[in-house]
């Protein structure tokens, strides 16, 4: 694994998530007249800073990266001439304060929404609903699911991409009740099909959802014939080469791609004897599988892709593409969706419903930032948007140091007619500071859980 592979995404979604923050605090403070003395991307002592604009802003890359700040006049910390009280921040009125606090969590919020739109609007190749044969004794069985019917809907709700599928059985995992599935199969007919997701488990560390109820991806009968094979792995150090074709993998006839992929799936660090047929001869060749940690279970690979094969795309994938006005609503829902989720997990994290390994800390989001940078720019761009939507929910949160916790002392003075105590905001900023550092705590403590188990 190349470190850089992971830092660079990471560092790049970081810098924009932090930058799009906080200059939306910039940028209404300069609309409501206050006067910004430095921007500063990173916390702690400035390594670079440059001074420009009418007020000779700082602009400053300091030590701690994870995070930012816009330093504002303000009487609380330093005198303030009398000829610039006016463009103090304690100076402005409470809804002021509140436009120019409330602008950084919802700049997150904007680009996420921008990025969906652009998405959609561009169109993304993704995944089809097309199920394929459901586990034994799972749920998706005993409803009665059958190869190859594409999924329509969920409780009503249409469903165009596997993700949606996914997304659509995370929303109604919580209730923990049967769904009806709106599915066509290939000779066009519709089925409505009655999924129990009583047993579901939403909890990092946990199969997949859809692993859960025994759902799996389409997978047409594509023949085992070895494409591109990676540099080192394990398929070359053997001696396969592409054009091969697999014709049994110890005991077991090979009939298809995918009784290959489960074969050496359920084998990992496994010495495995390919008979393949090379050159129209039949050859014994012995496969040392590698083990690769994948959502909590270790599997095995040999480093080889499937050779290209006269298969209809469209029946696997589809554009997903909307007009200019269309994506941008789809992206404000996609957006509004996932904030509503994230605060929904948060709640339920806090009354016990949900368990607190779900919370994830800078590893674990460098890691799914270099996965998803592997995976291509859609898939990247779809990551970004969620890490700023999280990041937008969380400073929103009525947590004294957050954001939202100065919107909650501006509502209090609203509503009492006066700006809360000193000594309240002291208590508050102690509270929160405490909060904080055990919510890092168990993120962090989660993330080195998962390098652990891996």
């Amino acid at each position: 694994m190349n470190l850089l592979d992971y830092l660079i995404p990471f560092a790049l979604a970081l810098g924009i998530l932090i930058i799009v923050h906080e200059f939306g605090h910039y940028i209404v403070a300069r609309l409501c007249g206050v006067k910004v003395l430095r921007f500063s991307l990173g916390f702690g002592k400035p390594l670079l800073v440059w001074r420009g604009g009418r007020d000779r802003t700082e602009w400053a890359l300091s030590a701690f990266p994870l995070g930012g700040y816009v330093k504002m006049l303000d009487e609380r910390e330093a005198p303030v001439a009398d000829e610039e009280l006016h463009r103090a921040f304690n100076r402005q009125t409470v809804w002021r304060r509140i436009a120019i606090v409330a602008a950084g969590p919802l700049a997150n919020l904007v680009l996420a929404i921008a990025l969906y739109w652009g998405l959609y609007s561009s169109g993304v190749e993704e995944l089809r609903p097309r199920l394929g044969v459901p586990a034994a004794a799972s749920a998706a069985e005993h409803a009665g699911f059958t190869d190859g019917e594409l999924v329509r809907a969920v409780d009503g709700h249409p469903v165009a991409t596997w993700q949606e599928l996914r997304w659509q059985l995370l929303q109604h995992a919580f209730e923990r009740r049967a769904v009806t599935v709106e599915t066509i199969n290939f000779k066009d007919e519709i089925a409505f099909r009655p999924l129990d997701m009583a047993g579901v488990h939403v909890d990092q560390g946990e199969q997949d959802i859809s692993v859960q109820l025994g759902l799996s991806l389409y997978r047409p009968n594509v023949p085992a014939v070895l494409g591109a094979l990676s540099a080192g792995g394990a398929a070359e150090r053997a001696g396969l080469k592409s054009g091969d074709r697999v014709l049994r993998i110890g005991d077991k006839r090979i009939g298809g791609w995918g009784d290959l992929v489960e074969t050496v799936r359920d084998a990992p660090g496994a010495e495995l004897e390919f008979e393949v047929l090379r050159d129209n001869a039949s050859l014994v060749l012995k496969v040392v599988s590698s083990s690769v940690e994948e959502r909590g279970r270790t599997i095995g690979r040999i480093g080889v892709a499937v050779a290209d094969a006269d298969i209809r795309r469209d029946l696997m994938f589809t554009i997903v593409q909307y007009d200019f006005i269309d994506a941008f609503v789809k992206g404000v829902a996609q957006t509004w969706d996932t904030a509503a989720l994230s605060v929904s997990m948060l709640g339920r994290m806090i009354v016990g419903d949900v368990s607190v390994k779900n919370l994830s800390g800078p590893v674990t989001i460098a890691d799914f930032a270099g996965q998803s940078a592997k995976m291509g720019w859609a898939h990247y761009i779809k990551f970004l948007a969620l890490i700023s939507i999280s990041l937008g929910v969380l400073n929103l949160l009525p947590v004294p140091v957050l954001d939202g916790g100065h919107l909650l002392y501006y509502v209090i003075e609203i509503i009492k007619g006066g700006p809360v105590s000193e000594r309240v905001m002291e208590i508050g900023q102690q509270i929160g500071m405490a909060l904080l550092a055990a919510l890092m705590a168990f993120a962090f403590y989660n993330d080195i859980n998962r390098l652990v188990a891996s």
